[in-house]
């Protein structure tokens, strides 16, 4: 609740993605300007480790009603978003029912920030607004994000003498939006994993974008008659005790934690004490499948994959942060608009999801099935599929370990 703060600036993580190895900082940070500030979360909080595989986004969920105060969406922990208490504050200005056209979430939220009374929306971008799974995003449909914001403006324009937006949209796609909708202050930025965290300003408007990873955040904060924005990394070291409101939340952290340290044998020399090149593991994945499997050929995305440094040792938390996604492996037919035309496929796949990887490459010609990951099957094929009988972590664990390379000698 807000009422019973007095609230001087606003503070904006994004993409967490269940980043808990270091949570100390991170919680007792935002716990001590929580009275102080409006803390907001611009989308993609959940998935991305194995707190989030252990847990199943549990510890995220009570993160954020404890500590914070309004939601944009993400494509990833996408339906998280609609368990009763995150749903409450949850915003967002373009998403809707597919059948109704009525909103999924509220569309705005009214707040006093120092002396403004503003205005807190969201958006999220059609590119990462269909990338969550289709099954989860079933009966649901985006809507322009420019057309959206207007119609918020429009009909609260009298209730509010300050806008903020939260965006997950992507860093570019905010300069523009920040073109076309000059009555925006401010853009909390999220979505793009990029170097690009400004602050930037086109025209009277901020773009900014706090640091992903749980390793810092971005701020807002009204200046005589504007607004000042910038961003900050969390401190390396929090205090020795945590706070009381969050002792079951570190509790669980610590015990997933030990869970995830477990090892599950010697990394290969090849990705021995480095951060593993993403598409070489991805190659390297990808030749053991189609081997393995006796498939005709497999398509992977490199996104599945995270890049992670590796030691000596592959514990678990090594292998479910680098592939953090739970992707099932299967068969898929490739749709008939482009049997006769894979460079075509693999073009759409690569707009749609990222850089791709088969095997063989290129694909042989007249193939009408591929092994891939579920996740690309659901989304860009033909949907007509049948299990593999293998998770991709799998797999990727036999390629990251020594002994199951040495043992294919």
């Amino acid at each position: 609740m807000t009422a019973t703060r007095s609230l001087r600036q606003i503070i904006a993580t994004t993409d967490v993605h269940s980043a808990l190895d270091n949570a100390a900082p991170f919680l007792n940070h935002l716990h001590a300007l929580r009275p102080t500030s409006l803390v907001v979360d611009c989308g993609d909080f959940f998935e991305g480790s194995g707190y989030y595989r252990l847990a199943h986004g549990t510890i995220e969920r009570e993160i954020l009603l404890k500590l914070y105060d309004v939601l944009a969406p993400g494509n990833h922990g996408w339906l998280h978003h609609f368990a009763p208490g995150l749903h409450r504050l949850t915003v967002c200005a373009n998403t809707v029912h597919a059948d109704t056209g009525d909103a999924l979430f509220r569309r705005l939220r009214i707040i006093d920030v120092g002396d403004r009374r503003v205005g807190i929306t969201a958006v999220i971008g059609q590119q990462a607004f269909h990338s969550i799974p289709a099954g989860q995003r079933a009966g649901h449909r985006v809507t322009d994000p420019v057309q959206a914001l207007r119609e918020v403006m429009r009909a609260h324009h009298h209730e509010a003498d300050g806008w903020i937006l939260l965006s997950h949209s992507g860093f570019d796609e905010d300069l523009e939006l920040a073109a076309v909708c000059p009555f925006l202050d401010v853009i909390f930025s999220g979505h793009c994993h990029s170097e690009q965290y400004g602050p930037t300003r086109v025209g009277d408007t901020h773009i900014v974008k706090g640091r992903e990873l749980a390793d810092g955040y971005a701020i807002a904060t009204p200046v005589g008659q504007g607004w000042g924005a910038g961003t900050t990394r969390f401190p390396d070291q929090g205090p020795a005790a945590l706070p009381v409101a969050l002792s079951d939340v570190t509790t669980r952290i610590r015990h997933i934690g030990a869970e995830l340290s477990g090892v599950l044998g010697p990394v290969a020399k090849a990705y021995r004490h480095g951060v593993p090149d993403r598409q070489r593991l991805t190659v390297d994945l990808a030749a053991r499948l189609r081997k393995g499997l006796g498939a005709d050929a497999v398509i992977l995305n490199e996104t599945a994959l995270r890049p992670v440094p590796l030691s000596d040792a592959l514990t678990l938390g090594d292998l479910l942060a680098i592939e953090p996604f739970d992707n099932q492996l299967v068969h898929a037919h490739i749709p008939e608009n482009f049997r006769q035309d894979l460079r075509g496929l693999l073009a759409h796949l690569t707009e749609q999801a990222g850089p791709v990887v088969t095997a063989p490459d290129p694909l042989p010609a007249g193939i009408t099935t591929v092994l891939t990951t579920d996740y690309l099957a659901g989304n860009y094929f033909a949907g007509r599929t049948h299990a593999a009988g293998l998770l991709l972590s799998q797999a990727l664990e036999h390629v990251l370990t020594a002994s199951a390379q040495e043992g294919t000698r």
